[in-house]
């Protein structure tokens, strides 16, 4: 009677069970990182439930609106208070200057800003040193103290109550030239040389290897830009006094306190169709706006 050998269980495999015990072992919930998950829940519970309340009262019928205690759904139920919005402020017009102000400060501001810093971080130029100090010295400067010559500029230019007169000011971003020019520093000089050796110019080496290489960085500045261009209330309170020429912030305001004060229900639902669409932006993007921010953290 002939024994067979016992079969021997291949290497990869016992590799392949070994680590997914581990990783069964790593994901077991422990006490402490539950007690960490209800902590974290009940946090952004309690950030969260102010924008359900206000979404919940723009939905709802003024009467019924501020009950005490509060309503957390919608009852009785409207969509009037929306339709309201267009009758008390030129809306769409409104988020249309908003959009164009943020996508011209934001794409403006970066493209002169990589200029800027690549001059800084790649070509060695007399007084650069100076210069860069110089620019980093306004960041010390609170802007409500540069408004005043600003807009006497406007005036003479024959800009007040436009646009232009808030975003041509903001194509100038000290830290976005100076946090580029860091970041230029950090990718390796030799790219630069073996660019030239093939006859590459600085408009190539900056616009096909160092932007490309800095997309994490670029990213993260655009959505900066973007949210305090967008968010921004200071500037078009100074510049812009036109209902059909303000921006949703300064239109949200004059909303409650102009425009025969609409009852607080039409200002909610004003204010969600601000935010709602932005916050549908963000969830979508959310994994690619964290890991813009959080690589440019760590290159940085």
């Amino acid at each position: 009677m002939t024994v067979l050998p016992p079969t021997v269980e291949p290497r990869t495999d016992v590799l392949t069970r070994v680590e997914r015990q581990r990783r069964r072992r790593r994901h077991r919930p422990t006490v402490g990182g539950v007690i960490v998950d209800v902590v974290l829940v009940v946090f952004g519970i309690l950030m969260l439930s102010p924008l359900f309340w206000l979404i919940v009262q723009s939905f709802t019928e003024p009467e019924f609106a501020f009950a005490d205690p509060p309503r957390w759904l919608p009852i009785p139920f409207t969509t009037q208070n929306f339709a309201d919005v267009f009758e008390y402020m030129p809306f769409f017009q409104q988020f249309g200057n908003s959009l164009a102000l943020a996508l011209i400060s934001t794409v403006g501001a970066l493209f002169f800003s990589v200029l800027a810093a690549y001059a800084f971080a790649r070509i060695d130029f007399r007084g650069s040193r100076v210069l860069l100090v110089v620019m980093l010295s306004a960041l010390m400067v609170p802007g409500q103290l540069v408004i005043i010559p600003i807009f006497i500029m406007m005036r003479q230019l024959g800009l007040v109550d436009t646009l232009a007169s808030l975003w041509l000011p903001a194509l100038i971003n000290v830290f976005q030239i100076f946090f580029l020019s860091q970041y230029f520093k950090t990718i390796p000089r030799e790219l630069d040389e073996a660019a030239r050796l093939d006859g590459a110019g600085h408009l190539w080496i900056l616009f096909r290897m160092l932007i490309p290489l800095s997309a994490p960085a670029v990213a993260a500045l655009a959505i900066l830009g973007f949210e305090a261009s967008w968010n921004g209330y200071f500037g078009p309170l100074i510049f812009l006094s036109s209902p059909e020429n303000m921006t949703l912030p300064l239109g949200l305001v004059t909303l409650q306190n102009g425009f025969g004060a609409a009852p607080a229900v039409i200002v909610f639902a004003a204010i969600t169709m601000v935010v709602v669409p932005l916050l549908v932006v963000f969830l979508a993007f959310q994994r690619q706006i964290v890991e813009s921010v959080a690589s440019t953290g760590l290159k940085g």
